[in-house]
């Protein structure tokens, strides 16, 4: 019987210590860009979960968010540990136990990040990688049922 070869594609990327998805998404000036066409969605599409944030006089997601949710995504990604160096370590349950999430408030986050990845162009593996592990923290944060 002959041996089957698979010969990996680039749509089966998986992240290295070399090979980071910071890396892959373009560095920091792009995580950062990923970061406001996020909160660019939410804004648009998502009122309900942008009320939970603080909001500018526009009434869009201030700015001292999108910052340090960029800043968190960098190391999250595996870039610089930036956010951890100004605001400490993120303790995302913590920081976020305040907000009640539930499947609703989980789905339109997830809803968001999926519109701004889509703006961003990600794709392929890269984009198979972080729905996956974007919609794992979603839910990892869900503390309330329904």
């Amino acid at each position: 019987m002959p041996v089957e070869l698979k010969i990996p594609s680039s749509d089966d990327w998986v992240p290295t210590l070399e090979d980071t998805p910071y890396q892959r998404i373009g560095g920091a000036d792009a995580v950062m860009a990923l970061a406001g066409a996020f909160y660019d969605a939410m804004d648009a599409h998502e009122p309900v979960l942008a009320k939970l944030h603080e909001l500018d006089e526009q009434g869009r997601v201030n700015g001292g968010t999108r910052e340090r949710f960029g800043l968190f995504l960098i190391g999250w990604l595996g870039g610089p540990q930036h956010y951890a160096e100004r605001h400490g370590h993120p303790r995302l349950r913590m920081r976020h136990g305040h907000v009640p999430v539930d499947l609703s408030m989980r789905d339109a986050w997830l809803r968001a990040m999926g519109k701004a990845l889509d703006a961003r162009g990600v794709t392929g593996g890269l984009r198979r990688f972080l729905d996956d592990r974007f919609a794992q923290v979603a839910d990892f944060l869900r503390n309330t049922e329904g």
